[in-house]
């Protein structure tokens, strides 16, 4: 995330708005070409549609899109939106339960199959899309990350980038931190479900803005000792210092093995005592291999 990804998602924002009189989506200032096209837009579901084609041309489609191609956290934050525009008109249009029944009317059509470059392991926006593995969550479980994810590109686009100062931005980081926690309070998330990927993508755009701060100690920190919430990078670190000290014990244990071996070959000049040292190193260098790879797997 950055202020530029958020200006976008801004822009959607202001011109894209649901009238809660009449449960319609409209386009303000009469833009909806900006949006459309030429296409129809007469229906909540052609309008939303449209409207996340939209993001995906501005992210992905051109040459002008942002250089962080390969950024599937971009993709989140537009199924969060998606997830959050459909919720609101569940019970009006169409009954959607979750991504999946959109994406079985819409996104498997040829718009979203349309080729696209410089993303890595993707040929179009469909192929973005199944990498976040958000298809068979809720909206409603996906809709309650919006007004975190909003929240946190509010910050991006206040931040004073010249300055580096984060005063005019601490009071919502505060905020963004009470709704991060009211998110990670479900106690059924494991580390490898979609829910705990999205949690761990808010948590690092927002330490990512923290670390640019000249002062960062106005900003809060968001404790996850109190939640079951593992990102990959604390599972990265944790297991890399585990694996440091494995191998560290492993060579400790060869060293020891062949100061062995030099005082016994010191002390005793006999050939069969030398032969036993030697196998006594061949067997604890067998043995610890054996270990690290039990710890690997």
């Amino acid at each position: 995330m950055d202020k530029e990804v958020c200006g976008r998602f801004k822009n959607v924002w202001t011109n894209f708005t649901y009238d809660s009189s009449d449960k319609s989506y409209k386009f303000t200032n009469n833009n909806s070409n900006t949006f459309c096209g030429n296409n129809s837009c007469d229906s909540n579901i052609e309008k939303i549609n449209a409207v996340c084609l939209y993001l995906f041309n501005q992210f992905f489609g051109d040459s002008s899109s942002p250089k962080k191609h390969n950024n599937i956290n971009i993709v989140e934050y537009i199924m969060i939106w998606l997830s959050y525009m459909l919720n609101l008109i569940e019970n009006n249009d169409n009954n959607i339960s979750n991504l999946k029944h959109f994406y079985d009317t819409n996104i498997k059509n040829d718009k979203y199959t349309k080729s696209i470059v410089k993303v890595e392991g993707c040929k179009n926006y469909k192929e973005l899309i199944d990498k976040t593995n958000l298809m068979s969550m809720d909206i409603k479980d996906i809709s309650k990350f919006y007004e975190a994810f909003k929240s946190l590109c509010e910050m991006y686009t206040e931040f004073n980038e010249s300055t580096s100062n984060c005063t005019n931005i601490s009071q919502k980081a505060k905020e963004f931190v009470t709704k991060y926690d009211n998110l990670s309070e479900n106690s059924g998330v494991t580390s490898n479900s979609p829910y705990n990927k999205l949690l761990c993508t808010l948590s690092s755009d927002f330490n990512n803005l923290k670390n640019k701060c000249n002062d960062s100690s106005s900003f809060p920190t968001i404790d996850k000792t109190k939640s079951t919430i593992k990102c990959p990078e604390e599972i990265s670190d944790a297991t890399s210092s585990s694996s440091t000290a494995n191998k560290l014990f492993i060579v400790l244990s060869i060293f020891g093995a062949i100061a062995i071996f030099l005082g016994i070959s010191y002390k005793v000049n006999n050939k069969e005592l030398k032969n036993i040292a030697f196998l006594n190193i061949i067997f604890i260098i067998y043995m610890q291999t054996l270990t690290k790879k039990s710890f690997v797997s």
